[in-house]
């Protein structure tokens, strides 16, 4: 049967001589994702959203995973990728876009087998500009396996979430919210690695990634780092509504771990701005929330992103996160962190992203199986 043209095909949105069907690589590895994050100001709960399309895959899944306590509530759902790509919609997940680059409606839908568990409706208004990242790109050997486009916003939140049988309340006086919008290559599972697999195995890795609302300024830190601490990645910028961008220098991040662990329980990222003034983002962990557990990050053992699982798939699962040796991997990943973050005498909000695994001389991790003392 010959192909027809989709309903995108109408608007002059093309970057190729292609319908809006396909894309222009023809990489599997190929998506185009969103996350959210939603949290309260005493550390109590921390809800983490996404939604992502794999086009060379065929498949569209959406997450949600709620920390509360020492238990997370995680909602998951995959099915095959339709022609209908401005629907962002799987399962009991959906994301609407109300005015783009402004408001959203999120949404999770309860389970009427289980009418405790977890869902939300929530309205995400953005309180400042979206703000570009830098092009990020990660090779294996010589083959590029991250390629990714990607900006940030922090945003006002309201609405409700429930779960074990109570309503939570979201106020925009009490949460903030900030999201992620990227889209590139980035390793889906069950591709073999060949011969830059084999002979090129990471050391290790270092990333943060923080973006923090403060009542009149956004603030963005990224900082990826090799095992020797050679900097590939680097921003630190400041929004403000009626001021140019301002770059904030060279990001150093000072970071004190639990002893045993390599989780962080305080900051101190050392920011300079134009002037070369000294300048202290300083944060505090209050809750944390490891993407390898219920949210399909790598390296996630029951569930993950652009893997197919069959049409009209929908999970649903709580995770006692109080016993860490149950997931044993989640160490190896990225880990979400809300945080309170003071900047001279005012008080913000935001998520201090982390994952350090693997050899990082500025921190003294020698291997996989160093922590701090």
């Amino acid at each position: 049967m010959p192909e027809r043209p989709v309903a995108l095909d109408e608007y002059p949105v093309h970057q190729v001589p292609l319908s809006m069907r396909h894309i222009a690589t023809s990489d599997r590895n190929a998506y185009d994702r969103c996350i959210f994050h939603v949290f309260d100001h005493t550390g109590n709960a921390l809800l983490v959203l996404g939604l992502g399309v794999y086009p060379n895959t065929g498949v569209i899944d959406a997450f949600a995973t709620l920390r509360l306590g020492d238990e997370l509530l995680a909602v998951r759902a995959s099915d095959a990728l339709t022609e209908d790509r401005m629907r962002m919609e799987v399962g009991p997940l959906r994301i609407t876009v109300d005015e783009p680059l402004k408001r959203f409606t999120l949404h999770c839908a309860a389970d009427p087998a289980d009418p405790d568990g977890l869902s939300y409706d929530l309205s995400w208004q953005g309180a400042f500009e979206p703000l570009w990242e830098p092009h990020h790109t990660m090779r294996r050997g010589n083959r590029l396996t991250l390629e990714g486009r990607r900006f940030v916003q922090a945003g006002t939140v309201t609405g409700v979430i429930r779960a074990k049988g109570e309503e939570i309340i979201v106020t925009a006086d009490e949460w903030t919210g900030t999201r992620d919008r990227s889209w590139g290559v980035r390793p889906i599972p069950g591709e073999d690695g060949g011969r830059a697999g084999e002979e090129h195995v990471p050391e290790g890795f270092h990333w943060l990634w923080c973006p923090v609302r403060f009542d009149d300024r956004f603030l963005m830190v990224v900082v990826q780092e090799e095992p020797d601490g050679y900097r590939t990645l680097s921003d630190a910028v400041e929004v403000r509504d009626g001021h140019p961008d301002t770059q904030l220098g060279w990001p150093q991040p000072d970071i004190t771990y639990r002893s045993g662990t390599r989780q962080p329980e305080r900051a101190v990222i050392h920011l300079a701005d134009r002037h070369r003034k000294n300048i202290e983002l300083t944060a505090e962990i209050l809750i944390s929330s490891p993407l390898a557990v219920g949210a399909g990050y790598p390296p996630a053992d029951d569930w993950s992103h652009g893997t197919w699982h069959g049409r009209h798939w929908t999970d649903r699962r709580s995770y006692d996160l109080a016993d860490l040796s149950a997931h044993p991997m989640a160490v190896f990943g990225v880990t979400e962190h809300a945080a309170r973050f003071t900047l001279d005498d005012a008080t913000g909000y935001g998520i201090f992203e982390h994952g350090t695994f693997g050899r990082h001389d500025p921190s003294g991790f020698t291997g996989y199986d160093s922590v701090a003392p």
